[in-house]
């Protein structure tokens, strides 16, 4: 048996069988069989989701052999691309191709499979998440049929499972609409929070991509700026000593080192978060997109995430920044505070209003649960709704309550997956029993 452990360390499973397929022939095969034999079955991404939702109890198949790009249509920018592929392989092939994903977040360690059907998203408020960019999708279901939806074919499920949980089948392939690439110029500074609030909704609505980091402790909150360059536009990327001293020795070894030690002395925690927010420091440059968007993190967390209504946000961070400071536990981690348009997709995050998304981290092996419990329950006042892939504790009656179109997306479930096959607890859990 093979043991399996998220990123995170949150959640573990131990599969009795692994099947590693190599086609889209070779993962309905192992989906048939597992049907056969009366069992249960997941496909595993990259492990990065901090829920349980790809733990497997019975058997696993791992995609790691099914990956690269399937189709291009140069015309129409649309490219397919195999379920198994991350998203930092996805941004390399992209580059060649002379295309670009629309909008995405700040890690690129997901597999595009893994990614769509948790919901990742980046910030934007005229964009929408990344299931938005999906044009069409291959799907292998419970019986072993390989099938495509679109919106002009089988829309119904197309509308389930641009972000499915992995609750409709096992996805083979993913058709993005991508666009030329293109370039954003990056605007990263520390600015007074105070400041930063007052003028966020004139911040997110003039900047294409608009985000900040509010430090606890601190007075300080990291601000984010990104914005599209015009075609042909020559970059100004950062050297690769800038790069390494700001992202690599800054973000990443030292405010280890300082997570680290906050752990070992909780005293420690407030001034240390002062200190992170005082000794922020600012750049600016330009490059590629997916290079602006990501970067790269090896401090490990763990995380909850809650979209609200655009609306709220001033209200939820009141009451944030009033729990804080009640905290038995200190804490040592920044909020992220990100912006999406609304869009039509039945259990996004962002269904029928425009979002704002607010990110609680806790460094790893640090208390978090009276920090989570508090933020869940002041998110619940205004409707918040969790990301698929980070800790919450809601269940299928808070779904139904938080998503309009819930269930119709459990008629498609009962339709395509009547046996349950593709459960798991966690899909137990937040959308009941099959």
């Amino acid at each position: 048996m093979t043991q399996w452990t998220n990123w995170a360390g949150t959640a573990t499973a131990t599969p009795q069988r692994v099947h590693q397929p190599r086609d889209t022939g070779e993962i309905a095969e192992a989906v048939a069989s597992v049907a056969l034999d009366g069992r249960r079955v997941r496909a595993w991404g990259s492990g990065h989701s901090f829920t349980a939702i790809a733990a497997a109890d019975s058997d696993a198949i791992d995609l790691t052999g099914w990956t690269g790009i399937e189709a291009v249509d140069t015309a129409k920018h649309l490219v397919t691309v195999r379920s198994g592929t991350t998203l930092h392989n996805l941004n390399i092939e992209l580059d060649k191709l002379g295309l670009g994903l629309t909008n995405m977040g700040d890690i690129d360690n997901q597999t595009i499979a893994g990614a769509l059907s948790t919901g990742t998203h980046g910030t934007g408020a005229k964009f929408g998440g990344m299931t938005t960019q999906i044009a069409a999708l291959e799907l292998v279901l419970a019986d072993g049929s390989v099938v495509t939806c679109s919106a002009g074919e089988r829309p119904e499920l197309f509308a389930a499972a641009r972000l499915g949980l992995g609750a409709l089948g096992v996805i083979s392939t993913v058709t993005l609409q991508c666009e030329p690439a293109y370039a954003l110029a990056a605007q990263e500074r520390p600015e007074p929070l105070e400041n930063v609030l007052a003028g966020f909704e004139r911040d997110a609505a003039t900047n294409d991509h608009f985000e900040f980091y509010w430090f606890p402790y601190g007075d300080n909150a990291l601000v984010k700026r990104n914005n599209r360059l015009p075609a042909g536009t020559p970059t100004k990327p950062l050297s690769r000593v800038k790069e390494y001293i700001d992202y690599e020795l800054t973000e990443n070894i030292a405010f280890g080192a300082l997570c680290r030690l906050g752990r070992a002395v909780p005293k420690l925690v407030r001034p240390l978060g002062k200190l992170s927010s005082n000794v922020l420091s600012g750049r600016e440059y330009s490059d590629v997109s997916h290079k602006v968007f990501v970067t790269a993190r090896s401090v490990r967390f763990v995380e909850s995430e809650y979209a609200v209504p655009v609306e709220a946000l001033h209200d939820v961070l009141a009451e944030l920044r009033a729990l804080v400071p009640k905290l038995e536990n200190p804490v040592m981690f920044p909020v992220e505070i990100r912006v999406a348009q609304a869009d039509d997709i039945w259990l996004s995050t962002a269904y029928g209003r425009d979002s704002a998304y607010i990110a609680i981290h806790q460094f790893v092996g640090m208390p978090y649960r009276e920090y989570f419990a508090g933020f869940e329950s002041i998110v619940a006042k205004v409707g918040g709704r969790p990301h698929w892939g980070k800790m919450h504790t809601l269940g299928a009656d808070d779904f139904r309550r938080l998503y309009p179109r819930f269930d119709d997306f459990l008629a498609v479930r009962k339709e395509v997956d009547p046996a349950g096959l593709f459960s798991n607890a966690y899909l137990d859990r937040v959308l009941g029993p099959a």
